[in-house]
């Protein structure tokens, strides 16, 4: 519960069958379980990816909108949070509606096997690095080559853990989760440091809109990955379970 609410103040659920108003969020926990939920998936959609989500076309939208959204295993029911901020800088309280809808039972849209996560982040980590090197050209500052060889260091700290069956990236996940859910999911979060440390390197350092276009197009399928691998990951739980009652 604490992993889902994080420095939240309030998290509640509003859409539940048989609920006429918003409730807590343990209370909708227990609701859907009693509704047959018996696992959650992780869904990521971004523009042209709708990652993770079966529909219908009212639910992937609102998912959409937020680049992110639950959808449940058992029963045919999708959460989709609507973040609320209030206070002055400083002091801001966030509040987080997740609203409750129906959802089509179908296979999630592009989400790999754990296995093959693994395998085309593997090849994304080697080619975002080139990618990031090839680009620097344009930029060829001192700030994005210290960033570069900073994060060729991390890659080669990936590549020690994973060979050795993950390391601390263990912790990445709650207990419960297969070894390699773990490895992918940091693989995955360190194709996304990269992805952020590309974006922040092309504003020091690119000299023109063309070059910040190229290095954008260069990593966005680089991105796609990272985000299909995330889903596989966390999703890995659920995934296991249900081959298992096959």
């Amino acid at each position: 519960m604490l992993a889902i609410v994080g420095e939240d103040a309030v998290h509640r659920v509003e859409g539940l069958p048989g609920e006429s108003a918003p409730v807590g969020l343990t209370l909708a926990l227990g609701r859907l379980r009693t509704l047959g939920v018996t696992g959650l998936r992780v869904a990521l959609p971004a523009p042209g990816h709708p990652l993770g989500l079966s529909g219908p076309p009212e639910f992937n939208a609102r998912a959409l909108e937020a680049e992110e959204a639950v959808v449940c295993h058992g029963a045919a029911f999708g959460l989709v949070p609507e973040v609320h901020e209030a206070g002055p800088e400083g002091d801001v309280h966030v509040e987080v509606v997740w609203h409750c809808l129906p959802v089509r039972e179908a296979p999630p849209a592009d989400v790999p096997s754990l296995g093959e996560a693994e395998r085309e982040l593997a090849e994304a980590l080697r080619e975002a690095t080139e990618a990031l090197t090839r680009l620097d050209v344009a930029g060829s500052g001192p700030v994005a080559e210290a960033a570069i060889d900073a994060y060729r260091a991390r890659v080669e700290g990936t590549a020690r853990n994973a060979s050795v069956g993950g390391g601390r990236g263990r912790e990445v996940l709650a207990p419960g989760y297969p070894p390699r859910a773990a490895r992918v999911l940091e693989l995955a979060q360190r194709v996304g440091t990269l992805i952020a440390l590309a974006g922040a390197c092309g504003h020091g350092g690119a000299v023109s809109a063309s070059e910040m276009a190229a290095r954008g197009e260069a990593l966005r399928p680089v991105e796609r990955t990272a985000r299909r691998a995330q889903v596989a990951a966390y999703n890995s739980v659920v995934e296991e379970r249900e081959r298992g009652v096959r």
